[in-house]
């Protein structure tokens, strides 16, 4: 009866594990590969934590030698929202912001850019495959 009982528990940990990776899996969206003339490298992850957005560029992306690059997006009705620098004064050396929480305001995000507002141009884009909300 124990082994019935351990195999039974093994059963139920091993549903609740699939169901939590299902469920985290729906909640994260990827974009495909950045294209540009610059930012050709890597891709954008959309998660939620703690109910907020939350953009994560991916390991292979490689920020653009360029002198002020920033976290644009835009919405799925073609509105254009320009957010942070990727390069901060806090962050010295080749470290960058390489995580950004979305403002409430921003919604069904379609596109991610990253825009150098120096000579005002987009550097390279991503897009989702549907727009997240």
């Amino acid at each position: 009866m124990n082994k019935a009982k351990q195999f039974l528990l093994y059963g139920l940990l091993l549903t609740t594990m699939l169901f939590a990776v299902v469920a985290f899996a729906q909640d994260a969206h990827t974009t495909g590969q950045f294209q540009g003339p610059k930012a050709n490298k890597g891709h954008v992850t959309h998660s939620t934590r703690d109910g907020k957005s939350v953009l994560t560029l991916s390991g292979d992306f490689i920020v653009p030698d360029t002198p002020d690059p920033h976290w644009q997006v835009v919405d799925s009705s073609g509105q254009v929202f320009l957010l942070d620098k990727l390069k901060k004064k806090a962050l010295l050396g080749d470290k960058f912001q390489k995580e950004i929480v979305l403002p409430r305001y921003v919604k069904n995000v379609s596109k991610v850019i990253i825009w150098c507002a120096w000579a005002e141009a987009n550097l390279g884009e991503a897009s989702f495959r549907s727009p997240i909300k």
